[in-house]
This record gives C-alpha cells, sequence and structure tokens, in this order.
C-alpha cells in the first residue's frame, strides 16, 4: 500500500515494536516514507529507529495518537468481548464489531459531556 503513493511528497507509516526491524526501516525510507514506528529497544542489536525520526516533534505526536486508537482495541477486547467471538461467519462477526463499536463510541461521548450542574 505505501509504494501505491504517487508523488515526491513524504509520507509517515506508524506501525507497532513489531516492525522496528532494520530492513522494514531501510525499505520505507527508500520510499520516502517517514518511519513512525514505536521503537523496540530490547531487541538484540537496538532499535532500528534512530535520532533522525526520534528527534521531530511529530514522532511523539503520532505515539500519542497511536496510544490512543490501541486504547479502543483494547476496550473493545476487553469489555466489548472481541478477544475471542462467540460467532462464526463475516457477517455476523461484522455485527457484533459494530455492536461493540457503537457500545465503545457513547461510552466515550458520556464521558466527553460536561458535568451535570444540579438545578437550584
Amino acid at each position: 500500500m505505501i509504494g501505491s503513493f504517487e508523488g515526491d511528497t513524504p509520507i509517515t507509516v506508524g506501525a507497532d515494536k513489531g516492525y522496528d526491524t532494520k530492513d522494514f526501516v531501510k525499505d520505507l525510507r527508500q520510499m520516502n516514507a517517514t518511519p513512525h514506528v514505536a521503537q523496540n529497544v530490547k531487541r538484540p542489536g537496538g532499535s532500528a529507529i534512530d535520532g533522525r525520526t526520534t528527534r521531530h516533534a511529530g514522532y511523539q505526536i503520532s505515539q500519542m495518537k497511536r496510544k490512543r486508537i490501541e486504547e479502543v482495541f483494547g476496550w473493545l477486547k476487553t469489555v466489548g468481548l472481541l478477544r475471542k467471538t462467540r460467532h462464526r461467519g463475516l457477517f455476523r462477526v461484522g455485527w457484533v464489531f459494530t455492536f461493540a463499536a457503537t457500545a465503545y463510541n457513547l461510552v466515550r461521548m458520556r464521558n466527553l459531556l460536561p458535568p451535570a450542574v444540579p438545578a437550584e
């Protein structure tokens, strides 16, 4: 998919630390894509993401936004019961996913509302 982007405008690609490999990062840079991959500093040989990427504020912002997305999927797996589906087939599993995502959005909207002011 990354190779399908045309033009000379650089793009950023976010991924989890499983993609923090020298080959993947090198391939992204050859495709004019900035790798916003989470660093895996515990990997033997260290992380493939160096200071060229991490020194920019955009990398930090990308990592914070990535965490927000991961929180949604974490909620869907634990509270939304999607860690192990109880249904088979794309239609039924898709319906359960839509239902769980809708429930997440309702909970999120409730949390975004300002606190109710008591009537005097």
